[in-house]
C-alpha cells in the first residue's frame, strides 16, 4: 500500500462483469482528472493463445484435464506482485497488452491472441488501476493483495456468471456451446482454489443476483437484464461508509446486514459512483500530502 503511488484492483473471473466496474472508474478518473496506469490482467497470462492451446493438449495427454488460465501454471503470479510492489514504491513498472481480437491486434500489426512487448508504464501517473483475474491473490508464495489500497470484487451468482460467459463467448468469440462448457469444467478446481478465496481479501464486493429463473444456465438464450437483478454490495469494513446517504440517493435500496446494502441491478453503476468517488478524493488528497503538495 502506498500514499504516493496508490493501487486500485478489480478482481473477478471471466464473464463476471469486471468491465462494468472498469467503465465506471474510467468515468470517475475522467471527471476528477485522475491519470491512471491501466493494467489488464490478461496481459499476465503465461502463454499466448496458440501456446496455451498446445500446452493444454500436452497436459490433457498426461491426464491433467484442469490446466487453465485461472491457476499458477497458466499465469505470471510473481510478475503481478512485482508490478504492484514496484509501482507502490516508485510509481513505475513494466506492462504489456494481450490482444484479444483482430481489432485490438491491427494497430500493432500482430496476430490476435498474442502479447505486445513489455514496456515501461506511462510516466507521472496518479495511480495504478488493475482489472483482471488475480488482483487480490494470496498464495503460499505470492501476496498481491497486500500491495493494493482498494480491492474490489465482482462476483455474480455462479449461474449468472456462467450465462454471461456462455453467451459472450458464443456470440462475440465464436466458440461452440461444447467448447465453453469444457472451459468452465476445466477451470473449476483453479476457480475454487485461486479465484474464490480472493473475495475474502477484497474491501468491497459487488454481487449481481438475478431475480429470474437461471436454474439451467446452459440453455439460457439471454442474459438477465440489470432490471431483472439486484446487486448485493458488501463492505469488509463499513466504518466511514455513509449508509443513510446511500439509501437516500438510491431508490428502493435496503440493508440486509450491518455491512451490506442491496440496490436494484439497474442502479449498480450509480452505487459505484457514489461509493468510489469519495474514495478517489481521499486517495488523491493523501497522495498530494505525501508528495508535499499541500
Amino acid at each position: 500500500m502506498s500514499e504516493k503511488h496508490p493501487i486500485i484492483a478489480i478482481t473477478g473471473s471471466s464473464g463476471a462483469g469486471t468491465s462494468t466496474v472498469t467503465r465506471t472508474f474510467q468515468n470517475i478518473f475522467r471527471r476528477e482528472k485522475v491519470v491512471a496506469a491501466i493494467i489488464e490482467g490478461d496481459s499476465f497470462h503465461r502463454y499466448d493463445r496458440k501456446a496455451m492451446r498446445q500446452r493444454m493438449a500436452e497436459e490433457e495427454a498426461k491426464g491433467n484435464k484442469h490446466f487453465s488460465h485461472f491457476g499458477p501454471e497458466g499465469n505470471l503470479f510473481e510478475e503481478i506482485e512485482a508490478l504492484f510492489r514496484t509501482y507502490a514504491q516508485t510509481g513505475t513498472g513494466k506492462c504489456r497488452k494481450y490482444l484479444h481480437n483482430a481489432e485490438e491486434a491491427a494497430p500493432y500489426k500482430q496476430e490476435p491472441g498474442t502479447f505486445t512487448p513489455w514496456e515501461d508504464l506511462p510516466p507521472e501517473t496518479d495511480l495504478l488501476f488493475y482489472e483482471g483475474l488475480h488482483g487480490a491473490l494470496v498464495t503460499d508464495t505470492v501476496n498481491v493483495a497486500q500491495h493494493a489500497d482498494l480491492l474490489i470484487g465482482v462476483v455474480p451468482s455462479i449461474n449468472l456468471e456462467w450465462i454471461q460467459k456462455l453467451i459472450r463467448d458464443k456470440t462475440q468469440r465464436g466458440y461452440s456451446q461444447e467448447a465453453v462448457v469444457d472451459t468452465i469444467l476445466r477451470r473449476m478446481p483453479d476457480y475454487v482454489n485461486y479465484i474464490v478465496p480472493q473475495f475474502s481479501h477484497t474491501h468491497v464486493n459487488f454481487q449481481r443476483v438475478p431475480v429470474v429463473d437461471t436454474s439451467n444456465p446452459f440453455i439460457a438464450r439471454d442474459i438477465p437484464t440489470a432490471d431483472e437483478s439486484v446487486c448485493v454490495i458488501r463492505f469488509a469494513n463499513p466504518k466511514g461508509i455513509d449508509f443513510p446517504y446511500l439509501l437516500s440517493m438510491i431508490a428502493d435500496s435496503w440493508m440486509s446486514r450491518a455491512n451490506t446494502i442491496v440496490v436494484p441491478g439497474g442502479k449498480m453503476e450509480l452505487a459505484m459512483q457514489l461509493i468510489f468517488t469519495p474514495f478517489i478524493w481521499r486517495m488523491m488528497e493523501r497522495r498530494k500530502r505525501a508528495l508535499g503538495a499541500l
